[in-house]
């Protein structure tokens, strides 16, 4: 389902039609629920960069959710996973900022800053301060594009149900329509909810060699 198809499913089921403005607020709010409820493939994106030396802050990209992983690669391109700390534990093991090594840790700094000024860019703080440049790769969570701008989406392609119904019942709030209607649509926004999330969050991460096929009990 593309935008314009969802578009006219939304207004063909509440019998109505919206602004513009209204319905892509109707599905960018639904997107951003089930983005916040299922863990899709697609949600994940993987970048490199690079940290220098004496320099413990690195920069997070402008779409930065979330982290899944970070890496700091050696010249030799080996890789080495850091844990992920708070602030206060790499301040406490690392105390002096000028002792250096092969990062092991990192924490979620806050903002970074432009001229003083805070900035919507995140960054993390890397314990110890690295010793050379080292390259990094990190795996995180973002927003896709919006079906409203990009038109047509993974989620939109292969699991409509839940970005339809998600839809509706932010346009039957924005109605403010009967409590039974409500109430209906958001009990088949849960079910395709359901279904979606037993894709995302499970069978996408499992195969049959490793757990075997799914057998429903006979009796």
């Amino acid at each position: 389902m593309n935008y314009a198809a969802l578009v006219t499913a939304i207004s063909t089921y509440t019998e109505n039609t919206f602004p513009t403005t209204a319905m892509n607020t109707f599905i960018t709010q639904a997107e951003q629920r089930i983005y916040n409820t299922i863990q899709f493939p697609s949600l994940r994106k993987n970048v490199t960069g690079s940290v220098t030396v004496s320099n413990k802050y690195l920069s997070c990209p402008v779409d930065f959710l979330a982290p899944y992983s970070l890496a700091v690669i050696d010249g030799t391109g080996a890789y080495t996973y850091l844990l992920n700390k708070d602030v206060n534990f790499i301040r406490e093991a690392y105390p002096t900022p000028t002792s250096t090594g092969l990062p092991k840790y990192y924490a979620l700094f806050g903002p970074t800053t432009s001229a003083g000024v805070p900035t919507t860019e995140l960054s993390f703080i890397l314990g110890p301060t690295p010793d050379t440049t080292y390259s990094v790769e990190l795996h995180y969570f973002y927003y896709p594009e919006s079906i409203t701008t990009a038109t047509t989406t993974w989620l939109g392609d292969n699991f409509d149900s839940v970005l339809l119904y998600g839809s509706l019942v932010e346009a039957y709030t924005y109605m403010k329509g009967e409590a039974d209607i409500v109430m209906g649509i958001d009990a088949k926004y849960k079910e395709a909810l359901a279904l979606a999330k037993r894709l995302g969050d499970g069978m996408e991460r499992t195969d049959s060699y490793r757990t075997g096929q799914y057998r429903q009990a006979v009796t």
